[in-house]
């Protein structure tokens, strides 16, 4: 039988602090989300400086990039190429901006990283730096 992780709240909270830390190295304000492996928030943090608009916006790229099993760049230049409006997902917290992210760990989607209040390139780069602790 196959053992499944299941992304533990000191591992979402690792994955914070280490965005937390480049952003105020940086003297960026963004908001970080970690979700498990169905989309629901394990833990958040909104820095100093982060526009509330991120705060949801955080939690739903999360929420996409573990649903949709692949980041959310690619969820939304798919909905915009096929064309799919995202409304058709029947949840209105899908996100196409990137920034969101799955973690796998072992061949396995265990949760995601969502990062937004930056520009979209540095939001998914963050966003990585959180997903990359966790690499096979």
């Amino acid at each position: 039988m196959k053992q499944t992780y299941n992304l533990s709240h000191a591992d979402a909270a690792r994955i914070v602090s280490t965005i937390q830390q480049v952003l105020e190295n940086n003297g960026q304000g963004a908001a970080i989300a970690v979700a498990d492996a169905h989309g629901e928030l394990i833990a958040f943090l909104r820095t100093d400086g982060c526009k509330l608009p991120s705060i949801q916006i955080a939690i739903n790229k999360a929420f996409t990039a573990a649903r949709e099993r692949r980041n959310t760049r690619a969820v939304g230049t798919e909905s915009r190429e096929q064309p799919f409006p995202m409304t058709n997902f029947g949840d209105l917290r899908y996100t196409a901006w990137g920034g969101g992210i799955p973690i796998v760990y072992h061949g396995e989607i265990i949760g995601a990283v969502g990062v937004s209040g930056l520009p979209e390139e540095e939001d998914m780069r963050l966003a990585q730096l959180g997903v990359d602790l966790f690499s096979d």
